[in-house]
This record gives C-alpha cells, structure tokens and sequence, in this order.
C-alpha cells in the first residue's frame, strides 16, 4: 500500500531538506519504490538530488498551476528507486496565484492521485512556512514527518507547527496523523543535545525515532554534489544514520501493516 508523507517543520535550519533527501535515498536503497516531490520554492531537494530545476521543463508548479500531468514531469534519477519532481522558483509566487483557484486547497493531492499507486512511498518536501502550497501538502498527506535539531529553541514553534496539523485534521483531512520525529544535528559530547532529546520525547511521546542523526561533515557537504550522503560517501556516520533510520521507519511501518 502507498503512503504520501510530508516532511515539515515551518522552522528553518531544522534538517528537513537533509532528512527528506537523505531518507527517501536510503529507503529506494532498501528497494522501495519512492517519488520526491519538492514543494520547496528554494528547490534544495531537487539540487540534492543531482538536478538543475533550470533545466526541467514541467516542474511541480506546471503541475499545480499549469494544469500539467504530473507524470510528466516526474523526472527519474541516476539513484536506486528514487524519482523525483522538481520544484521551481517561480513556486515563491505561487501563494497568491492559488488563492484565486477553486478547490484550491486540494490541487496537490488530485494531481498526487495518478501516479500514487506506481510508488511505495511518495515524500514532499514542504516549504518552511505556513501558506497555500504547505496547506496543499498536509490536505495530501497521509502522514507528517518532523525534523527537529537537538538545539536549544529545539521545540520553538512546534506548538503552532502542531495546531496547523490539528486545523487540516478537523477542515481537510481527517486521516493525517504524525508519522514519527527526527532529531538531527546530535552531538552525543554535549549536554544540550541530550536534554533537547529528552525534552522532544516528553513533548511527543511515543512518536521519536530511537536513530538519531548526528552532525556530520560529509553529510553537509553531499547537496554540492548532487547527491544524497549514501551515494556520497556511505560509509559516514551521517549516511549510516540515515540508513539506520530507514531501517526503523520500514520496520515500523510494517508493524503497522
């Protein structure tokens, strides 16, 4: 069965284009079938992945503004069972352009409908705000996944972050539910990142990945290359964790099944 996941956080520099390219990666390695979809105007997950969004022609905004099928702009990638539609500049105006289009809110989720049963798993990488194209994202979700940095405003905006769920739950879709937290940037030598760790789990419960994904070099210097850490250098302990990680998240989800 299918499953559409955001990845979100509306907070900047939480991981969220590292987490959603690094763990769609892992988890086409472990040989499920996964789209990318970056909703991102800054088309972070679209560069991570080897593409200059310069040269697509039909982009995720052709899809939602254009009216454009999104199987044709899904672009397949030298990496192992990942493909990916790419994000545009242009999305930066886009918040306005959907204001004035009916049934505005669920855009993404008609054009998502298509192509949902070709893949195992379907990731958006969502913009780091609360508009138009982040309400499309969460109205086509089945499921949110929420980078948080294990730094000392770790939990700032969360709240909101939380209630934006709850709003889309009671008006959109009734079906969204919190996939599971991941706490980037750990640094196991200071006290800081294990008392966020322990705060984030008190916070959300059960919902915390165990794997967490330490700060990493060779993780941070994989996007300039066009690649997820696991193509870059897989032996790293950010590509290991990420793995790690999507090994749990499998696991997890067919416990669930």
């Amino acid at each position: 069965m299918s499953k559409v996941i955001a990845v979100f956080n509306q907070k900047g520099g939480v991981g969220k284009t590292t987490t959603n390219v690094n763990l769609s990666a892992s988890i086409g390695k472990i040989g499920k079938k996964v789209l990318v979809l970056d909703l991102d105007p800054q088309g972070n997950s679209t560069s991570g992945y080897g593409i200059n969004k310069n040269e697509v022609e039909s982009t995720i905004y052709e899809v939602m503004l254009d009216g454009v099928e999104i199987k044709e702009a899904i672009l397949k990638t030298e990496f192992e069972n990942i493909d990916v539609v790419a994000s545009a500049t242009e999305l930066s105006g886009a918040e306005i352009e959907l204001t004035s289009m009916e049934n505005r809110e669920f855009i993404l989720k008609n054009a998502i409908e298509s192509v949902r049963q070709e893949y195992d798993y379907i990731f958006i990488d969502c913009p780091p705000s609360l508009g138009m194209l982040t309400i499309n994202c969460l109205t086509a979700v089945d499921s949110v996944l929420i980078p948080i940095q294990c730094e000392y405003y770790a939990l700032e905006g969360v709240s909101q972050l939380m209630e934006t769920i709850k709003l889309v739950k009671s008006r959109l879709n009734p079906n969204i539910d919190i996939q599971g937290v991941v706490l980037s940037m750990f640094d196991g030598r200071a006290n800081l990142s294990i008392q966020v760790v322990e705060e984030v789990k008190k916070y959300f419960k059960g919902s915390v990945y165990t794997t967490l994904i330490p700060r990493n070099v060779r993780l941070a210097e994989a996007p300039s290359h066009g690649k997820p850490a696991l193509y870059y250098d897989a032996r790293c302990k950010g590509a290991e964790a990420y793995m790690e990680l999507a090994e749990e998240f499998i696991d997890l989800e067919e416990d669930i099944i």
